[in-house]
């Protein structure tokens, strides 16, 4: 005697893992916005500080008044600010407007990518699981190291000359 032991479409599937998206609404009215519909968010790391509105949209980013692709030069740098949106899958959903200044371009971009973690947060409250698993809610706390008297930087001393 043979059992069938055939398995449906349906049984296969079930046990299959299925990744778990945040439901976005391309609207992105599913938070409370605050004045003419932008969602707020800061980031920083080192000594840059990044402010970041986000509103619904085309995909537009403009950092201090010029195009992501004019204000960072380096591949990187354009990847790491823009992980945020890569991971809700939200790139071309909402328009990104940011003012950043102090530190370099590597800070900048940093925390650019904190100040739009937490505005689509704002933007999208059940995304919060998702962005945090991607540690794009924590601060880097790595800082540069102070010059010590006596140093000629934070750690190397004076080379000692014979003559």
């Amino acid at each position: 005697m043979t059992e069938n032991t055939t398995t449906t479409t349906e049984e296969v599937t079930a046990d299959v893992a299925v990744e778990e998206i945040p439901q976005v609404d391309p609207t992105g009215r599913t938070g409370e916005s605050s004045a003419n519909g932008f969602y707020w968010g800061t980031g920083r790391r080192k000594n840059a500080v990044a402010r970041v509105r986000i509103r619904p949209g085309k995909g537009e980013v403009v950092i201090n008044g010029l195009p992501l692709d004019v204000y960072f030069d380096r591949a990187a740098d354009h990847s790491v600010a823009l992980s945020p949106l890569v991971t809700l899958k939200s790139l071309k959903k909402v328009d990104v407007f940011v003012n950043t200044h102090g530190g370099g371009m590597t800070g900048q971009a940093g925390a650019i990518r904190m100040g739009l973690a937490r505005a689509l947060f704002a933007c999208y409250p059940d995304s919060h699981a998702v962005l945090a698993a991607a540690d794009h809610f924590t601060r880097d706390p790595r800082m540069v190291e102070r010059k010590k008297y006596g140093r000629h930087g934070a750690r190397r001393g004076h080379q000692w000359g014979k003559r």
